[in-house]
């Protein structure tokens, strides 16, 4: 089986709407309470179609299976999808201000087989392209460990308020490259 990685389209959006909650209800509850998890979906954790828009989204698939994604940003904001209040579209300075790793899901059948690596290889390759020199994130708690292995550092542990009242602990993270 051959994993290929390529740009998402619109047409990807309902299998991205089934890989992230499958991700993050598979793959996340070791790290987070099934409230934090439930508060976090369609917000913190969903799909952001300005990234789709922008080209700046891949997908990881196998024979025309998605099974991963993530990509990068040149816009301010640091997390979160569509539904997400606080976002901000302006886009960054590449010779001031970080590029935005974003959005990283894997399918539980899929992990430790070098997927979020691949995308990541592609995300920095395509942020150094545009100028950038720096790269910025924030990771969940399952994520750190990758995010660490590619060479990021941890700036700061904070918690995103949810709309359901819960909290959820992640870690901004920044890299050179």
């Amino acid at each position: 089986m051959q994993l290929i990685i390529r740009k998402a389209s619109c047409e990807d959006i309902p299998a991205l709407e089934t890989l992230i909650p499958n991700s993050v209800k598979n793959l996340q509850a070791a790290y987070y309470s099934r409230e934090q998890m439930d508060g976090a979906l369609g917000t913190v954790f969903g799909v952001d179609s300005q990234l789709i828009k922008d080209g700046t989204y891949f997908i990881a698939e196998v024979e025309s299976n998605v099974v991963g994604c993530g990509g990068w940003s040149q816009r301010k904001t640091l997390f979160g999808g569509d539904k997400y209040q606080n976002k901000e579209d302006d886009l960054l300075d590449p010779l001031h201000e970080p590029a935005r790793i974003r959005a990283f899901f894997v399918h539980p059948a899929w992990t430790r087989r070098g997927i979020g690596s691949k995308i990541m290889a592609a995300c920095e390759a395509e942020a150094i392209g545009v100028g950038f020199s720096r790269l910025e994130l924030v990771a969940t708690l399952a994520g750190e460990p990758l995010y660490k292995a590619h060479g990021f550092y941890n700036i700061e542990h904070f918690e995103i308020s949810l709309s359901n009242g819960a909290c959820l602990p992640v870690i901004r993270m920044s890299k050179q490259i």
